[in-house]
């Protein structure tokens, strides 16, 4: 099988970058510089959602399926690496593996967050942003186009690119079966972080990206990629991976999927 890399990020607010840019007095501690720029943004858009360049990446899951029964889910880098290493890490799986990536408002938010901060951090992505100079294969299939699958962003395509279509992914994995969300979503992900609950994060990005690669095996038996048979497979494979896989969240996860 091709490699296939589910992806999805969590982020929080960049403390330090909104210090930076406005300027904010050293007595004000990370949490207060947090409610401040969330009510600015508030105030200026009506949303307290950041934008992509002021979103620190503090988590970033995986599942990769390859080869005929190979298939594994985890988050990338340790507990106490910091945004550089977790945000090259990514990129270093694209160039080892050219994966086909599969996200869920990956074009909208995790991609154009990965390449903002990766540019402010140093990362290096060559192969992911490769459009065909060094390689003539990606010269109209690349990562970065829209409208073809070296990267699907499922919840963009089945949308038909119409914003106003949009799905969230916890509604539609548990219209499909799947568990959806477990434990916290992301308006609550920076209150976490502030309590020092990061493993908590990444096993929520887990089960996000998990559900996002159950609607990824729907969508391909519902194109005629799979057939019943080999759905049926692909969704054994999945429960048997989780069975065994550390974590209480698994165990949560799969009691959650009935």
């Amino acid at each position: 099988m091709f490699p296939t890399l589910i992806f999805d990020i969590e982020s929080i607010p960049d403390i330090a970058g909104i210090r930076r840019l406005h300027d904010l007095p050293d007595r004000m501690t990370d949490d207060e510089v947090g409610l401040w720029a969330l009510s600015q943004q508030r105030i200026k858009n009506g949303t307290e959602f950041l934008p992509h360049h002021l979103q620190r990446v503090c988590a970033i899951s995986c599942v990769l399926r390859e080869g005929v029964d190979k298939l594994a889910v985890w988050s990338l880098g340790e507990l106490d690496d910091d945004e550089p290493t977790i945000i090259q890490k990514f990129f270093d799986v694209i160039d080892k593996r050219t994966p086909q990536l599969i996200s869920w408002n990956g074009g909208g938010f995790d991609l154009p967050v990965l390449m903002q901060r990766g540019l402010i951090v140093g990362a290096v992505a060559s192969r992911f942003l490769e459009t065909g100079a060094n390689d003539r294969a990606f010269n109209f299939d690349h990562y970065l186009n829209r409208y073809k699958e070296r990267h699907l962003d499922l919840m963009d395509f089945m949308a038909m690119y119409q914003a106003r279509a949009n799905a969230p992914l916890d509604t539609m994995a548990k219209l499909a079966g799947f568990p959806g969300k477990l434990g916290m979503d992301g308006s609550q992900v920076w209150p976490a972080f502030q309590r020092g609950e990061l493993a908590g994060i990444r096993a929520y990005c887990e089960t996000d990206v998990m559900n996002t690669y159950l609607l990824f095996l729907r969508f391909q038996r519902m194109r005629g990629e799979l057939d019943n048979t080999q759905y049926d497979a692909e969704i054994k494979l999945v429960r048997d991976k989780l069975a065994v896989q550390a974590g209480a969240h698994w165990k949560e996860y799969l009691a959650a999927w009935a």
